[in-house]
């Protein structure tokens, strides 16, 4: 069984950049259930997960969550605007126990501003943040439903995925409605999708995992560009 590499924040950033990030960061633990932030409060702090997970979740006009981003332990996220002060329009809710550092904006600024090779290995991190909401968001609007199922489950192998003898098992437990809620689809047409990758042996479930069997399959749904890992990623 071997494990996939990690995409954290350090594929982007130095070791010595990111000691310094640390250096600004206060830690915070956090329960399961808990809230970072909700949406529409001041967008002012950068977050990193030294330990647990966070999902960051958007609210529709109708009263629906869309899961827009998975953090796990190494990614950094939140919400600054350089220009002018500004508020979140998502919510970042803790899904398994752990320790966040929380970087205050003022903070980074300033770090920013004293280090010149720090603030552009940030701008890269900014335009990588970036690329994968504009990937996430071709996904779900080009190839319809069943490519951005199809979709989803190459970012789980890529972010979550351990290599077996089966295939790519999801170390990540997920259910349908979670799903359902990741691609803006329903519970009910998840099922269906799925059922079907399960009967041409696109994917199996072992004790509630999943274990992608055929990724080829999977990318010529979503017309996959092969985009690189750090990119296509929860």
């Amino acid at each position: 069984m071997t494990e996939i590499q990690r995409k954290g924040i350090d594929q982007v950033l130095s070791a010595e950049s990111l000691d310094k990030l640390k250096s600004i960061m206060y830690t915070k633990k956090v329960e399961k259930g808990a809230y970072l932030f909700w949406e529409g409060e001041a967008a002012d702090k950068l977050y990193f997960v030294l330990s647990g997970r966070v999902r960051t979740t958007k609210n529709s006009d109708s009263g629906r969550n869309f899961t827009i981003y998975l953090h796990q332990q190494g990614d950094l996220f939140g919400q600054l605007d350089p220009f002018q002060d500004s508020v979140h329009s998502f919510s970042a809710e803790v899904t398994e126990s752990g320790s966040i550092g929380i970087i205050q904006r003022k903070d980074l600024e300033v770090l920013l501003w004293q280090h010149g090779d720090l603030a552009v290995e940030f701008m890269k991190w900014m335009g990588l943040m970036h690329r994968i909401t504009q990937t996430k968001f071709r996904d779900l609007l080009m190839f319809g439903k069943p490519g951005a199922i199809c979709s989803l489950l190459i970012r789980l192998s890529n972010t979550y995925g351990i290599t077996v003898d089966q295939g790519i098992y999801i170390e990540l437990k997920i259910n349908n409605s979670e799903m359902a809620d990741m691609i803006g689809a329903t519970r009910e047409s998840v099922n269906r999708m799925l059922s079907d990758l399960k009967k041409d042996e696109v994917i199996e479930y072992q004790g509630g995992h999943l274990i992608i069997k055929n990724l080829e399959y999977l990318r010529n749904i979503c017309q996959c560009e092969h985009c690189p890992k750090e990119i296509c990623r929860m």
